[in-house]
Formats: C-alpha cells, structure tokens, sequence
C-alpha cells in the first residue's frame, strides 16, 4: 500500500465579483491554482450566465465550500465573517482595513472552527516586519500613500477639500493619521495600512500620511520602519486597476499567491 495521500482540492467560493473578484475567479476556473476549484460566487448584483460558476448565496456557499474568499470590501467581513468561521469555513480576507475596528478583528481571530487569513494585496515586506516585531516592537513606523487626487474623493468630504482636490497641481496632503483611524476614512484605499498595523502588531504605532498627487502615475506605498532592531525602508508603485483605479492592478494576483499558499503549491514563499 502506497504511503502516498491523495492531496485535498479545496472548494472555493468568492464574495465579489468586481475588478479583484473576476481576476481570482477566472483563474480558478482556468485550473491556474492547482488544489483550489471555484466552486460558486456570491454577489449582490444579477450576474446572469457570464461567470464560471454558479452564483450562490452566503448560505450557500457556506454549504458547498471549504474556503471563502472575500474580495468585496470592508462590509462583508464585517457582517459575515464570524459566521464563516463559525460554520467550520476557512475565510481569505483582501480588504484588511476592517480590522481597524479592533473588536471585530480580535473576535475575527478567536473565531472558529474555520480560520481566518490575510493577503498582504498591494504591499510587501509584510512577511519581515512581522518576524522583527517578534524581537521586540518597533521605535517609529510610518505609511505613505500616494494617489491620483479622483480615487481619493470621499461622501464625508466638504466642498472645500473636493475643490482642493480637483485643482491641484502639485502633491498635497489629504490626511494624517494612525492606521486605526485613516483606513475608515478611505475604506477603499487604504487597506494597506490595515495591512502594515497587522504585520507591526499595533494600530496606534502606525503613522500614515494620504497623498493626492495629479501626475502620479502609479500608485505607491512607501513602508518606514526602525527599532533597536534595524531600519527597513519598503517602497512599491503600482499601476492602477483599470477598472477600479482605487485599487491597484496586483491586487487579485496577491489574492490568488495567498490561495496558492493555502493550496499548498509547492515552491511558495510563506
């Protein structure tokens, strides 16, 4: 008898079918990641017969998968996230910039069976802040954001900042803050920073500053850190999602390594 064990293929369903939801999905419907199956999609929005797998609710998705992957916003982690867990799913979270609400993210990671993922979307180093982090915390970290002045309008903005906005010329500052309370602000830009204050451990010691700048080509994060235990400097530019300039167009392809990753493809980087 073989000592072999055939390899489990994980059962996928994705919330979301926007920019980042039809990259992951068409990738798995390609057989690109090899262990994963898209087994259903959940949007709220008639989908019709386009998609490659059946639309499905929560509930049933919950059913027929083991593995959810969240690529809708801040809401759905929100409302569903503990339930996933609770029903015995596993849930891949891209819009990390929930977790600012400190609450939720600690009943995200006490909650079960089923576990609770993050992908790293559009930044990187991620992986090394957090293996510093467990030498001791981190003296100053900071997050600057860089984007085109349009992807950074907000409703909660006044007549005022939207006009500073349309008209500059040059870079200008839209806010400042720490990554517990930036994030909120710009719940589709700045996941980032979500992202940065997981891997650091610490909402309050990420500091961030949001950048409109109208000659920016590309979207850029720049990563600043330092403690007793170095100094690490970590700058990405991206280019924009076409179809959704807010996010950048790496995005679903960190989406799809982190299945990878869970899928258990050999030769990842973890």
């Amino acid at each position: 008898m073989s000592g072999a064990t055939e390899a489990r293929t994980r059962k996928v369903a994705l919330i979301g079918w926007g920019a980042i939801g039809r990259t992951v999905g068409g990738a798995l419907a390609a057989g690109e990641v090899p262990g994963a199956e898209l087994a259903g999609i959940v949007d709220n929005r008639p989908l019709g017969d386009a998609v490659p797998a059946p639309q499905l609710t929560v509930e049933q998705a919950l059913a027929a998968c083991d593995l959810i992957v969240e690529a809708a916003g801040q809401g759905v982690v929100r409302e569903w996230g503990e339930t996933i867990l609770a029903s015995g799913t596993d849930l891949l979270v891209a819009s990390t910039g929930a977790l600012t609400d400190e609450e939720l993210s600690k009943r995200l990671l006490a909650a079960g069976p089923g576990r609770v993922y993050f992908t790293g979307g559009a930044v990187g180093g991620l992986d090394l802040l957090q293996a510093v982090r467990a030498m001791g915390p981190l003296g100053e970290v900071t997050l600057t954001t860089t984007k085109l002045p349009s992807t950074l309008e907000q409703p909660w903005m006044d007549e005022a900042t939207l006009a500073r906005l349309r008209s500059t010329t040059t870079p200008v500052e839209v806010m400042s803050g720490t990554a517990r309370d930036v994030p909120v602000k710009f719940p589709r830009s700045t996941n980032v920073a979500a992202s940065v204050a997981l891997a650091v451990g610490d909402l309050d010691a990420v500091r961030v500053r949001v950048v409109a700048d109208p000659a920016a080509a590309h979207t850029s994060h720049v990563i600043e850190a330092s403690g007793p235990q170095g100094a690490y400097r970590f700058e990405v530019r991206h280019v924009p999602d076409a179809a959704n300039p807010a996010t950048s167009r790496v995005v679903p392809y960190a989406v799809l390594r982190s299945l990878a990753a869970l899928t258990g493809r050999r030769g990842q980087i973890l």
